[in-house]
Order: C-alpha cells, then sequence, then structure tokens
C-alpha cells in the first residue's frame, strides 16, 4: 500500500519541527528557537485513526533578504509540496498574520493542493479567539493548535486525514511479481530497465535525477509476469542539489511499499556511500526482499580480486542485509542482466515461502539442545514452540516464558539456524516473541 504524503511548511520559526515531532511521536528534527535551523526536509511516519503516512519537515519559506540558503530551502519545499498529498501550512498565533505568512499563503494556491491552515502557539482563549484573522488567507480549514503540549493536534489530524487521496490499488494476478528499482540518482537504474527490457521505454540521461515519476512497466519472460518501476529523483528547473537525493529516498520508499522484490542498484564506479545505505535500509524495514545490483561493472578497472573486494565491502556496509544476493552486471553492455530476472524469481518465492509448524519446531528444537537459550537475572528464557504466521516477508512466532529474557544474539542464531534449514534466501525473516500460548 503506498502511503500518502503530509508536508509541513511555513514562514521560518512558527514551530514547524515542532509540530513534526508531535505528529512523529518522537524528537526527530533539530528545534531550536531561531530561524532557519531546519535545511532540508526530514521524513518520518505517521498514524492517525488507523491511518499511516509519510511526513515531511521543511525549511523556513522566505522569499527576500540575503541568506545564501533562501533559495536552496525554497527549492527544498517546492521539492516536499510538489510530493505532497496534503500539505499543513504552520503560521504563528502569537505574532499574529504576518505579511510574510501571506506571500507563502499566495505561493501554496499556486500550487493547488489541499491545504490545512494550523494556527501554532494558541495556548490560551484569547490567542483562539484572534485567529480568526488568518481565514483572509484564503483556506477553508483554519485550526488553532500547541505543538509544543499538543492542544489542538487530533483536530488538525482529523481534518489532514480527511484530505487523503483515495487510490485504487493497482490489480494484478497474485502470481505477477513487482519488482522496485531503487538507489542513487545516476546509479543506471534507467538503463538497467531498458537492458532487462531489452528496448528503451525509460528516459535515460546521464544527467542526475532525469526520471520524474515511477513508471511501471509489466513485462512477461520464461512464462512468469513482472511489473518494473523505475524510481528515479527528480530534477527541476535545470539545477541539481545534492539534497535532491533526500527526495529520491521518499519515491524508493513508496515503490518499495508495493514490491515483492526490490533491485537496490549501486554504482560500479562510485562504490557504497551512505545514501545506498539509508535506501537499503528501508528496504529492509519494510520487508522486502531485496537484491544488490552494482552497475557499471564495465567501467571498473579490476584484476580478479576486485569483485571479491567490492562483495566483501558490500557485507561489510550492509551487514544488516547479509541475506541478499549480489549481482555485478553493466547495463551498458548487458554483461549478467540475464542473471536479473531469474535472481529475482528465486527470491520472491522465498519471501513467499511456508514452512510446515512441525518442520519448523523440529529445526527449533534442535537449535535449542545444540545452543540452549542464555539465562538473564537467574531465569532463563523457555520457548516452547514457534509457528509461521504470514509471509511476504516470512515471519515467525515463538511462544515463550518470557520475551524480555531473549536476547538479540540468540534470536539471531536462530534465524541463522532457521535460514540454513529453510534457505530464505533474498527475504528478511521476521522473529517475534509472544508470552505463554497467546
Amino acid at each position: 500500500m503506498v502511503l500518502p504524503v503530509v508536508a509541513i511548511v511555513g514562514r521560518p520559526n512558527v514551530g514547524k519541527s515542532t509540530l513534526f515531532n508531535r505528529i512523529a511521536g518522537e524528537c526527530i528534527a533539530i528545534v531550536e528557537d531561531k530561524p532557519g535551523i531546519t535545511r532540508d526536509r526530514i521524513y518520518a511516519q505517521g498514524e492517525w485513526t488507523g491511518k499511516r503516512f509519510h511526513l515531511i519537515d521543511t525549511g523556513g519559506l522566505e522569499f527576500g533578504g540575503e541568506d545564501v540558503f533562501i533559495d536552496h530551502v525554497r527549492h527544498q519545499v517546492e521539492l516536499a509540496v510538489d510530493e505532497a498529498d496534503v500539505i499543513i501550512f504552520v503560521v504563528d498565533g502569537r505574532e499574529g498574520l504576518m505579511p510574510s505568512d501571506e506571500e507563502v499563503a499566495t505561493w501554496l494556491h499556486r500550487a493547488d493542493k489541499p491545504v490545512v491552515l494550523a494556527v501554532n502557539k494558541a495556548d490560551n482563549r484569547r490567542l483562539r479567539e484572534d485567529m480568526y484573522e488568518f481565514y483572509s488567507l484564503g483556506f477553508d480549514e483554519v485550526i488553532p493548535i500547541s505543538a509544543l503540549h499538543g492542544t489542538g493536534t487530533g483536530d488538525l489530524l482529523d481534518a489532514v486525514v480527511s484530505r487523503f487521496p483515495d487510490r485504487e490499488e493497482e490489480v494484478f494476478d497474485e502470481d505477477t511479481i513487482r519488482v522496485s528499482v531503487i538507489g542513487r540518482p545516476n546509479a543506471g537504474k534507467s538503463s538497467l530497465i531498458n537492458a532487462i527490457l531489452g528496448q528503451e521505454r525509460v528516459i535515460v540521461s546521464p544527467i542526475p535525477g532525469t526520471t520524474r515519476d515511477a513508471v511501471d512497466t509489466p513485462l512477461h519472460r520464461d512464462g512468469q509476469d513482472f511489473v518494473l518501476v523505475d524510481t528515479a529523483g527528480i530534477r527541476k528547473r535545470g539545477k541539481v542539489y545534492e539534497s535532491t537525493e533526500k527526495y529520491s529516498v521518499l519515491r524508493a520508499l513508496r515503490a518499495i511499499e508495493r514490491s515483492d522484490v526490490a533491485l537496490i542498484v549501486l554504482d560500479g564506479e562510485r562504490g557504497v556511500a551512505e545514501q545506498d545505505k539509508r535506501i537499503a535500509g528501508y528496504a529492509h524495514e519494510a520487508g522486502c526482499a531485496s537484491i544488490f545490483v552494482v552497475n557499471k561493472w564495465d567501467a571498473v578497472e579490476k584484476d580478479d580480486k576486485t569483485m571479491d573486494r567490492f562483495r566483501r565491502e558490500i557485507m561489510k556496509a550492509f551487514s544488516f542485509m547479509d541475506y541478499a544476493p549480489i549481482l555485478f552486471v553493466s547495463a551498458k553492455t548487458g554483461q549478467r542482466v540475464h542473471k536479473i530476472l531469474p535472481a529475482v524469481q528465486e527470491v520472491a518465492e522465498q519471501h513467499a515461502m511456508r514452512v510446515s509448524t512441525s518442520v519448523l519446531n523440529q529445526v527449533l528444537t534442535d537449535a535449542m539442545l545444540t545452543t540452549p537459550p542464555p539465562s538473564e537475572r537467574g531465569k532463563r528464557l523457555k520457548i516452547r514452540y514457534g509457528t509461521q504466521v504470514s509471509v511476504k516477508p516470512p515471519t515467525i512466532v515463538l511462544f515463550c516464558n518470557d520475551p524480555e529474557l531473549a536476547h538479540f544474539s540468540y534470536l539471531r542464531y536462530l534465524e541463522n539456524r532457521f535460514r540454513e534449514a529453510f534457505g530464505f534466501r533474498g527475504t528478511p525473516l521476521r522473529i517475534r516473541l509472544r508470552k505463554g500460548d497467546e
């Protein structure tokens, strides 16, 4: 399911980051009583009345002055608004209506997106009564809140979720494998899709961020139906900022949410970067099956040990995803591209694999006999039995005497034993603990 996106915008120092932290439920954004602290968008996930959504924090919008960051921040906010389904426009109820609020409002009207106006810092009755001047900004929904204390945020979120779009889920045959192609800008994602398809169906350019939107491409190969999703970044007005990569992360995340398998494309020439780790981490956390595809391998100067060195670098950087296979390809020359779809099909099957309870418990018993569960504060973890409760990703529930006695290292040991016995290649494996016979 693709989650809606909510962007929080407004002029500097009106409390956007405080509201972001309040909705996200944790202190993520930097908060300081000084304009301009938030320079780039920050992402989190929120939930209200059972509806989950992506949340974007943005820097303060300004339309004048000599600050070198003003144009950069405005570009970032523009990207966030372009991606958003609903916008929360935050103003300062203590300061009252300011000319800069009117400038932001005019800009948002041109964006033609649903907007909910949040009058922040309305901490008392007088301030809440004074909020009516903000109706002159031309928005239907004006809600007084205190982001710091949480007052009114429930009403605000009610208004936000009521404006979420009704998206019809794509209807594919249940055997169709959805594959998202994700990675940093200019890693060769579009070229890779074209190489897999054998034709130029996706625009290719050496300029990072050429692909504006995700493009779904159906494919039938060797009796199997696939849908390939290109999730390249964004390019606006001929300017590509380094921070544009943050924007591509959200696009990748939204594609992952509706995929079975993620092809994590790495640039063989540039090596592994922090952005690669962040994007791969989203695939892992979302429970998506994954394959690392090292592209541009033809352009890498190499000897007989180069591939092993790069493989070790990947395994070190992505130690939390040691289950994912690694392919070295060249979209330009077609080298090993033919191996991608068979690998996709294999990990998709592993992603959807179900193990019988009796066989699972036999492996579990053998594992505990070989290495008994550890003791904690004089109490020993006792695992009574386990069962697989779901697939995509495979999820195993272990019933025990006290889940708090389970150390991470022992769960990792059990995961390794399950993988040795059943495979689960290319897919995350979730292990959950429950007390007693719940």
